[in-house]
């Protein structure tokens, strides 16, 4: 009886020593996952490139038809899936989300918010009732440049719904440092033979430079 009590009592602390490895398992791959996700959000900037594939011009309204491609690079510098919008128009803005921490965090340079998080919304079109818009980043979604797993884990979903509520809810910024959730939205007559980029900067700011299309590639 007494040989019985300790094999059943040896059995019980073996799967209890089990089941905190495999617990703590399961924590040590998310505690890498955050380290991660901390490390990408503390990315320099963000940045896409847009080209005019196709461009033509109603001979009547004198309005343009105008198809880009919109080439987001992850934190790493990696190309993204790219992305095809057609407008009625060339003047194109790119609506962006730019959440700034409390100065305090950037001085003392916080692992997680001592930068700007910034993300790529919309491409649009304004024209009044007829304004038309594609999206880029759903909210509440985690964001391709941003993206650890691929798909990402629950984890890391449950990070970024955090994020989004923190980002979106005036009240709930105060309480985690957010400084200010900004919405910006640069713009540019986009032409065919120009490679354009968006840069968002962490200090503030997004720019849209341009470059000719190098020779090689032109047709």
């Amino acid at each position: 009886m007494f040989n019985s009590l300790k094999k059943a009592l040896r059995n019980l602390i073996a799967l209890v020593v089990v089941f905190f490895l495999f617990v703590g398992f399961f924590k040590f791959r998310e505690f890498l996952l955050f380290r991660q996700i901390i490390h990408n959000l503390k990315a320099e900037s963000r940045l896409a490139e847009v080209l005019v594939t196709d461009s033509s011009v109603d001979e009547y309204t004198r309005k343009y038809t105008t198809t880009i491609k919109f080439l987001e690079y992850d934190v790493k510098g990696r190309p993204l899936k790219p992305k095809f919008f057609t407008f009625k128009g060339n003047l194109i803005q790119f609506q962006t989300l730019v959440v700034r921490f409390d100065d305090r965090y950037i001085e003392e340079g916080h692992r997680m918010k001592g930068k700007s998080i910034s993300l790529f919304l919309k491409a649009f079109v304004l024209d009044g009732k007829n304004t038309q818009e594609f999206e880029i980043t759903p909210t509440e979604a985690v964001p391709d440049g941003y993206r650890v797993g691929n798909p990402p884990s629950n984890f890391e979903r449950e990070i970024w719904r955090r994020f989004w509520k923190y980002a979106l809810d005036p009240d709930a910024r105060k309480r985690v440092g957010i400084k200010n959730a900004q919405i910006e939205a640069p713009g540019s007559v986009f032409v065919p033979g120009t490679i354009y980029t968006l840069m968002i900067e962490h200090d503030g700011g997004i720019r849209i430079d341009t470059r000719p299309i190098p020779e090689i590639l032109k047709k």
